[in-house]
């Protein structure tokens, strides 16, 4: 463990200087081809850090917000565009904060001093600190149990893995708040908004399930396919091969992102799955084009059905 620390230190070090080039060099060199070229080898920099970690806490977080968001904003800053793209440009630190974590800027800082958000952030106190010390909890048993792990069967470890991810990123997202919005008047982005009351696919992966992801996407991958399909098929089809385009690159992530925890070949689960909700969100949404919203479900019809295609299709390709 003292050498997974080690190498920790020198990666997220490395993060850092390249990031400070990066803002430099975003000060020296307009948007575009050049800031790109300039960028690029950030990226691919970025995409190797997270390989010199083996631990799952800190390689599967590292490869996370350096190898995913950090790469998405940095592609985006060198297009002009991005939450890193401001004018005035951006104080390094903040440069620094918003390159690789899930957060925002407060749009009205007096908002964080209002009397009706203390008081509902005094409120939320010790629920939340109950809901972490409980998640933490679980992530000890965890942990504990993967000494154990050639007693238990892969497809089993891989449902644990899964609620280990979940539950740690919930834990790190908590700290990163507190100390984005203490140290630099900066707020954390929603990540889940009550995703079990999803009234269809659209809704759960567009407003409801993992935002960070959503938010990052959607400028770097759906915008640019939507604007290039327009061109041929039209404004109103355009979104149709820009949903698969989404979920084919986020499926990609997700099978990168297996690999820096595990070290395995990738067996293209993750793949199938997101093809399969992809290709189901292209229908929903040609539906609902074709009949409009007259013809909506009602909640107590929807939710279901929505929920078991969701775990349906997780359990099958997962851990069947």
């Amino acid at each position: 463990m003292e050498g997974e620390i080690i190498n920790l230190t020198k990666v997220w070090l490395t993060v850092c200087i390249s990031l400070c080039y990066c803002h430099t060099a975003g000060k020296l060199i307009s948007p575009g081809a050049g800031r790109f070229l300039a960028i690029a080898p950030v990226v691919v920099l970025f995409f190797l850090l997270p390989l010199q970690l083996t631990s799952i806490h800190l390689g599967g977080a590292t490869a996370f917000f350096v190898a995913w968001l950090a790469n998405f904003k940095l592609l985006l800053f060198a297009a002009g565009d991005g939450p890193l793209s401001t004018t005035p440009p951006l104080p390094l630190r903040r440069f620094l904060a918003l390159s690789c974590l899930p957060i925002k800027i407060l749009q009205n800082p007096s908002e964080k001093s209002s009397p009706k958000n203390r008081s509902e952030i005094l409120n939320e106190k010790p629920k939340s600190l109950l809901n972490y010390s409980i998640k933490a909890l679980i992530v000890g048993l965890m942990v504990k149990l993967y000494d154990y792990s050639e007693f238990i069967h892969p497809k089993v470890l891989l449902f644990i893995y899964s609620w280990h991810i979940y539950f740690l990123l919930e834990i790190i997202l908590a700290i990163t708040q507190f100390f984005g919005r203490n140290l630099l008047g900066i707020e954390l982005e929603p990540q889940f908004r009550d995703p079990y009351y999803s009234t269809s696919l659209q809704d759960f992966w567009g407003r409801r399930w993992n935002l960070m992801a959503t938010n990052i996407l959607q400028p770097t991958v759906y915008k640019p396919t939507v604007k290039i399909a327009s061109k041929v098929i039209g404004r109103m089809w355009a979104p149709l091969p820009a949903v698969m385009a989404t979920f084919l690159v986020s499926a990609m992530m997700h099978e990168l992102i297996f690999y820096y925890l595990g070290r395995m070949k990738p067996n293209w689960e993750p793949t199938w799955f997101f093809v399969i909700h992809g290709i189901a969100l292209t229908v929903e949404i040609l539906v609902k084009k074709m009949v409009g919203e007259k013809f909506r479900l009602p909640a107590a019809v929807s939710v279901p059905v929505t929920l078991v295609l969701i775990f349906s299709t997780k359990i099958w390709l997962f851990f069947l």
